[in-house]
């Protein structure tokens, strides 16, 4: 099949990507052990299916998921949207140092993630998270420096509320807001971050768009994931709330087999049927699911169809809260 494209952003900021991206966190932690091997051949056959829109973070590792990505991608450059982000600081031994929005920083960071990339220019690079401490006028200062010195092309802003992305677009072009969101993790349809940027003309980048997994049906028990899994800790993965959870998915999933496609599909469907300024990243480190997130390109959803699934996962159905500790989203 051909991935078609879509455009993040508008004017100066526009830039096309395909209409589904590839998220590599889970290639290196967060998501059990991973085979770089296996993530590598994921990579090639996404750029090789047209899907050329790929995300990572310097604090995914910490650091070893840029050099992953930028080592599966060096041969192929010229076919790959590269996205990146930092502020999410990290020691390399993994311990938190916190939310980190100073200029200076914003400067290192960059250049670290260019050399471990092993590129000359990063096409999308995102705050990943809002220093409050910091002004955010600060950091996109430095950040407009580097997209003046060629080092990144266009400029993203993860987790942020409204106002804060106002003042960033102010300070220059946001071509994209990246934030959660897909049938369990709706909060962007009510909390006026989804009309600002439908307001300001930005693009809508979609993480989990399957609900960190869950809306792929294949996890039924805590006892499915890793040991070393995160969603362990995962207020909507405990006890009761998880229990609330699979009757949602139940729900999602009949209307899925109505359709003959697999829930995963539906969710990523749904999302993809939101705007062509919304485009969803699905991760994954094995190529089948590869296979599958890409089928749900070609999943057609009447009106019908969408207002079974507002009915089956409304905004704010979902039990527990997306992160164990929410204090640093949209701030």
């Amino acid at each position: 099949m051909i991935v078609s494209r879509r455009t993040l952003g508008a004017g100066s900021a526009a830039l096309e990507v395909s209409a589904q991206g590839l998220g590599c966190m889970g290639m290196s932690e967060f998501y059990g052990s991973g085979d770089e091997q296996e993530s590598r051949a994921v990579i090639h056959a996404a750029l090789d299916a047209g899907v050329n829109f790929l995300d990572t973070a310097d604090m995914y590792g910490p650091f070893t998921n840029e050099q992953l990505v930028g080592r599966a991608i060096a041969a192929r450059r010229d076919e790959v949207v590269l996205a990146t982000k930092f502020g999410n600081e990290r020691r390399a031994d993994g311990t938190r140092v916190g939310v980190n929005g100073h200029p200076d920083y914003v400067r290192q960071a960059c250049d670290a993630s260019l050399s471990r990339l092993g590129v000359d220019h990063i096409d999308l690079y995102y705050q990943h998270r809002v220093d409050p401490s910091v002004p955010i006028e600060e950091t996109w200062g430095a950040l407009a420096e580097l997209v003046a010195a060629g080092k990144v092309r266009h400029l993203g802003i993860s987790e942020a509320a409204p106002a804060t992305i106002r003042r960033a677009h102010q300070a220059h072009p946001v071509t994209a807001v990246q934030t959660e969101w897909s049938l369990w993790s709706r909060d962007v349809e009510d909390n006026e971050v989804l009309a600002t940027v439908r307001e300001l003309g930005i693009g809508f980048v979609a993480y989990s768009p399957l609900g960190r997994g869950f809306l792929s049906g294949t996890i039924r028990s805590v006892d499915d994931l890793d040991e070393h899994d995160f969603r362990r800790h995962s207020p909507r993965f405990q006890g009761e709330n998880f229990a609330k959870n699979l009757e949602l998915l139940e729900r999602v999933r009949e209307i899925a087999t109505a359709k003959g496609v697999t829930p995963g599909q539906l969710a990523l469907a749904w999302v993809l049927a939101q705007g062509q300024d919304v485009v969803p990243i699905p991760g994954t480190k094995h190529r089948h699911y590869l296979d599958e997130n890409i089928g749900a390109l070609e999943v057609e959803l009447s009106d019908d169809d969408l207002g079974a699934l507002d009915a089956a996962a409304p905004v704010g159905s979902s039990a527990g809260d997306r992160y164990a500790d929410m204090s640093t989203v949209n701030r």
